[in-house]
């Protein structure tokens, strides 16, 4: 979001340090890795316009975290989804049942509800299987040059 501390700091020329693991790993990596260690696949896709604005260039620059936690991560820039029937909310399909969906405003500030945990099974299969059509269009992070 654009009133992230850690945004903030990046676009005053912070750079967090890859080889200084313990100053950006955070509990968040620690359950990615803990969850990938137990064979959990988990996938990223980002959606994204070119060019990225500065937020996602910001969360792209510091995708080496999610990637060294475990996390595959993938791009697909707009221009390469036509034909795709993409979700119009961002969400995290948890399992066969679970969507975890999350509310943004158009300027990128989430909303109220900004999470919203949905149990249906259709809804976990359309979303798992539009994200899986769009996952084999997109490019891998390590891949990825944004424009």
């Amino acid at each position: 979001m654009r009133d992230d501390p850690d945004f903030l700091a990046w676009q005053e020329g912070h750079r967090e340090d890859p080889a200084d693991r313990a100053s950006w790993w955070t509990g968040w990596h620690d359950a990615v890795a803990e969850a990938v260690g137990r064979g959990v696949l988990v996938r990223r896709l980002r959606v994204v316009c070119e060019p990225l604005s500065d937020y996602i260039r910001y969360e792209w620059e510091g995708t080496f975290a999610n990637v060294a936690a475990g996390e595959e991560v993938r791009w697909l820039p707009r221009s390469r989804g036509h034909g795709l029937l993409l979700p119009v909310l961002e969400g995290w399909v948890m399992d066969e049942q679970t969507v975890i969906l999350h509310h943004f405003g158009g300027d990128g500030q989430s909303v109220q509800p900004d999470m919203e945990v949905i149990e249906d099974p259709l809804m976990a299969r359309q979303y798992a299987s539009a994200c899986d059509t769009a996952w084999q269009r997109a490019i891998p992070h390590a891949e990825y040059r944004p424009s």
